[in-house]
């Protein structure tokens, strides 16, 4: 009976704890970060104040978790492409993860919006901790990304002149730790990758291209198709057919 309690206790705890975040996606999409506050939303869920606090010490301590949330769904997605992607196709491969961040996105513009928009006012992130742990997560794949084509592209990365002292310590690391045979021009082409699909995508995401174009996704489509062949990775060299 105690662990049956215990369990439903848990559940309920749990629902409670998604409700509060789905309903501060839904505030921070009608008035913007500043919009997210634990009263405002114990006020629409029918709780009092310290009820609420039971859940998130304060409100920096949603938003973290609320960014560790959406870290993970991205990586999530990202790690099911990468695991689907033509491993004979390293064209193949880069589409496949465009594709999928693209879905993401427009499936998902407030949490997006979270993470790569204006941040939060007043909000400190804390050092260390699960939002930047899934953030690593998330770069991660990114890297594998790169490190999966990187021999078709590292041809047309040899103007590049980037040092290890170029980067952060913390992306060295990973890099070297996940993928040691990379090098600093690796990891500038895969952030170079990650904000060629990330600029057009932010445009369509904050609504600048809606009197501009009529298919955000075709013109998405033909800007990686376009990356892919700055680095050689081209139709004929990959077998891949452009839609």
């Amino acid at each position: 009976m105690g662990d049956a309690t215990q369990s439903r206790r848990a559940r309920l705890r749990a629902e409670t704890t998604s409700e509060i975040k789905t309903i501060a996606l839904k505030h921070m999409a009608a008035g913007g970060p500043a919009a997210i506050s634990l009263r405002a939303i114990a006020r629409e869920m029918g709780m009092t104040a310290g009820a609420i606090y039971s859940y998130f010490t304060n409100r920096d301590d949603l938003i973290t978790a609320l960014t560790a949330d959406v870290y993970d769904s991205l990586a999530n997605a990202f790690e099911a492409a990468h695991s689907a992607a033509p491993q004979d196709s390293p064209a193949g491969q880069v589409l496949a993860h465009a594709h999928t961040y693209r879905a993401w996105a427009v499936a998902h513009p407030e949490e997006f919006r979270l993470i790569y928009g204006d941040p939060v006012p007043g909000y400190q992130a804390p050092a260390g901790g699960v939002a930047q742990e899934a953030e690593r997560r998330l770069c991660a794949v990114l890297l594998a990304l790169v490190a999966g084509v990187w021999e078709h592209a590292a041809p047309t990365q040899q103007h590049c002149e980037e040092q290890w002292s170029d980067f952060q310590p913390s992306l060295v690391a990973l890099a070297q730790e996940s993928f040691p045979d990379l090098p600093p021009a690796a990891v500038a082409l895969c952030l170079r990758l990650w904000s060629r699909m990330h600029g057009l995508l932010t445009l369509e995401i904050y609504g600048h291209l809606r009197h501009q174009v009529t298919d955000p996704g075709k013109l998405y489509e033909t800007d990686m198709h376009d990356f892919n062949r700055t680095l050689g990775l081209t139709e004929a060299a990959t077998g891949t057919r452009h839609s």
